[in-house]
């Protein structure tokens, strides 16, 4: 039997599934791969199954110049912690698993859309200290949703799907901003970044990387109205959280609904003492049969590599 790292623990019929067909190592630490276990995982197993945080970057394949492991079954869509192209190098395939996690995405975005948009952490916050004084008309005024235009960033899977949404279910015109031309949603209309910007809910959906780090900064938060918020279920380092916060604390924008942070775990404190910031802890795809599905999808890339198949989800 071939041997299997999984580095983080994982729904118990993901890991049924996966010892069947290999012989699995289960790393029962919550936190990323340390600098040490990223060069052994390559060395001493012949297949990976990683997630979010364990940074498979060049200097690990550089310093595993014969790896052992010939596969990074990512477990998630988003793999800009693995340099793929520096993988495929050193002879190492790498999947990912779309599709999985769309729609559970798309119900975080409207979750902080709904809550950043109605104040609801701020209401819940004064509830619980116990300085509710009790309903009058002018009590925490915030934004209704119905009608408003929501602009998206990145209009794939998690795009559409957040659009589909804001438009059917709320109503919302829709604009998008997307680097290639999308011609699939009569409901949306695609227009340039600034566009996008300039609505009263902007949402980015793009994939993490080089190419999209610091896409949201202070010169495209200037777009941005008083009135508007500013929704992130991307990738934390797509946004210079610098920029965001200051754009915050001056009410350049009037709130921010957050699942991801640009030096996750880490959050600074001046945007943790925010009220009018919504902070969620990467909750993303956390349903149970969402991170099922997403395990049974990295187990089955792995199995197709086993057998000599074509991958179901290369990168």
């Amino acid at each position: 039997m071939q041997k299997l790292l999984i580095t983080r623990p994982l729904p118990e019929t993901v890991l049924t599934a996966a010892r069947a067909r290999f012989d699995v190592t289960l790393r029962d630490s919550t936190a990323p791969l340390t600098d040490h276990e990223l060069r052994a995982a390559l060395r001493d197993f012949d297949a990976v199954l990683p997630t979010l945080g364990d940074r498979f970057q060049a200097d690990v394949f550089a310093d595993t110049p014969t790896p052992r492991a010939k596969i990074l079954a990512n477990f998630g869509v988003g793999f800009n912690h693995i340099d793929a192209v520096a993988a495929r190098a050193a002879g190492i395939a790498v999947t990912n698993t779309p599709g999985a996690v769309t729609d559970a995405t798309a119900d975080i975005a409207l979750t902080l859309i709904l809550m950043t948009a109605r104040r609801a952490g701020e209401g819940e916050r004064l509830v619980r200290k116990g300085a509710w004084t009790g309903w009058h008309p002018v009590q925490m005024l915030g934004m209704h949703v119905t009608g408003r235009t929501v602009g998206i960033i990145g209009m794939g899977r998690i795009g559409k799907a957040i659009a589909h949404r804001c438009h059917y279910g709320f109503g919302m015109q829709v604009v998008f901003h997307n680097r290639s031309p999308v011609t699939d949603t009569p409901y949306a209309r695609q227009v340039p970044l600034a566009q996008a910007m300039a609505a009263d809910i902007v949402v980015t959906a793009v994939p993490g990387g080089a190419e999209t780090r610091h896409l949201i900064n202070a010169e495209t938060l200037r777009h941005m109205a008083p009135h508007a918020i500013f929704i992130n279920i991307a990738r934390g380092d797509v946004v210079d959280e610098t920029a965001l916060i200051a754009a915050l604390q001056s009410r350049q924008i009037a709130g921010a609904g957050l699942d991801v942070y640009e030096h996750e775990p880490h959050i600074p404190p001046t945007l943790m003492a925010l009220e009018n910031v919504t902070l969620l802890p990467h909750l993303g795809t956390a349903a149970l049969e969402v991170r099922e599905n997403m395990g049974h999808m990295a187990v089955a890339n792995l199995i197709a590599h086993l057998e000599g198949r074509p991958l179901p989800n290369p990168v």
